[in-house]
């Protein structure tokens, strides 16, 4: 009869070292890792004619961020659309102009990579730190919302074309940065109701925006945003105290 006594006190050491184990386990252990993110950036840099002609001066600068369909190719693709391709028309701008592309086609845009693509052009050219611009128009709309909100004392003014807008960002964006904002009503890839509400919601917040809703446009409203001289003048009007 002392048999199963002493199988039930067997039974009851393995149960207490099997608990003794998972709490063991479940303790949080305190580490640290670093981490180096590294990206490689193609992009094109245009300069005014004026900027050779007068050495004295500081220009501001541009930074326009492509859409999906340019990602991840070859760098001659991010000339079908916006700035870049009215530079290679013949356009002149006023300021520098600052096109990366993203190196990939399913990747959302690596911002941090970006800035510092962006501080290194700053520190070694004639770039003005207080006239520094945003504009991108779907993926790289989104990511200016993004940049906006991560980097909030850095641009004087942002236009965004057609980009998701996550409405908690509102919150996070400086309230001296002007901001422009396009979008065509039949967009079926990015709703025009991200920028109606982001729209709706900084003018709760008394933010400084302007609102191009276009009538009967689908989700290529930057054929229009970015051939509309209005913009360049205002960009060039901007400066950060």
């Amino acid at each position: 009869m002392q048999i199963p006594k002493i199988l039930h006190v067997s039974f009851l050491l393995a149960t207490l070292f099997l608990l003794e184990g998972c709490a063991a386990q479940s303790t949080l252990i305190e580490d640290e890792v670093k981490t180096v993110n590294i990206e490689n950036l193609k992009y094109y840099l245009y300069y005014p004619e004026e900027y050779e002609a007068d050495t004295e001066k500081d220009f501001g600068l541009l930074l326009f961020l492509h859409g999906g369909g340019e990602s991840g190719g070859e760098i001659e693709e991010i000339k079908k659309n916006g700035p870049p391709k009215l530079l290679v028309e013949g356009k002149q701008f006023p300021f520098l102009v600052l096109a990366p592309q993203n190196p990939h086609k399913r990747k959302w845009w690596n911002t941090g990579a970006v800035v510092k693509l962006l501080d290194s052009v700053v520190e070694t050219n004639r770039v003005s730190k207080k006239r520094i611009y945003l504009t991108g128009l779907s993926r790289g709309g989104s990511a200016a919302w993004e940049l906006s909100t991560q980097y909030p004392d850095k641009f004087a003014a942002m236009a965004v074309v057609c980009g998701m807008a996550p409405l908690p960002y509102a919150h996070w964006i400086d309230k001296d940065m002007p901001i422009w904002v396009f979008h065509g009503d039949r967009d079926k890839v990015i709703s025009v109701e991200e920028s109606d509400r982001m729209v709706a919601k900084l003018k709760e917040m008394n933010y400084d925006i302007k609102y191009t809703r276009y009538k009967g446009v689908g989700h290529n409203s930057w054929s229009r945003a970015y051939t509309n001289d209005s913009l360049y003048i205002w960009f060039n009007q901007q400066k950060r105290d």
